[in-house]
């Protein structure tokens, strides 16, 4: 058996019913975070995203994006995939201006009764940590990009099919919060 003939049997094992996924995916919330504390569950499940800003006012390019999002590692995390353009208008021109592909985990920490937000692009190297709370109706992620700098990512104007989505960074002057990223969402059927 040659290496690639290797490789391709373990993708096919970790993509069996015993494999990597069904390790991963969790049907649910670990019985340890109680609905109070649960602030993304209700994400659970694919998105359309309308892009009206990525880095500038994208609202006349008419960019869209999807997002997925599901339980993972028994429950105690939630895990998603923000992805842009969508997978169906993907090229290899997609430039790294408009182009993500990146995860999410955001991992309940018992001791903080917070969550712990990683979020990396490997297409751009961006690499993001974070700490999330449910404040009132609204779920606040505050941290600081890879070089330091403070960042505010909040989901905002919930319902069980939409959310709003923004992304700030505070500029060098440390007063202003410049607006980097912010999507509108709609749940997918299915």
């Amino acid at each position: 058996m040659n290496v690639t003939e290797v490789i391709t049997e373990a993708h096919a094992a970790a993509r069996s019913e015993q494999g990597f996924g069904s390790a991963l995916v969790a049907g649910g919330r670990a019985a340890g975070i109680g609905e109070a504390d649960d602030a993304y569950g209700w994400l659970a499940g694919s998105w359309e995203l309308d892009v009206l800003h990525y880095r500038t006012d994208m609202r006349a390019q008419r960019l869209k994006a999807e997002a997925h999002f599901t339980w993972v590692l028994e429950g105690r995390a939630v895990q998603d995939v923000w992805i842009m353009p969508p997978r169906n208008e993907r090229t290899p021109a997609s430039g790294p201006d408009t182009n993500m592909y990146g995860i999410t985990v955001r991992i309940w920490d018992a001791a903080l009764r917070a969550w712990r937000v990683t979020f990396l692009n490997p297409v751009t190297g961006q690499r993001d940590e974070l700490i999330g709370r449910r404040i009132g109706g609204d779920i606040v992620q505050i941290g600081t990009h890879a070089d330091g700098t403070p960042i505010r990512w909040n989901f905002t104007d919930i319902t069980r099919d939409s959310f709003h989505w923004t992304g700030v960074a505070l500029e060098p002057d440390g007063v202003t919060w410049r607006l980097e990223a912010e999507f509108l969402a709609r749940r997918m059927p299915g």
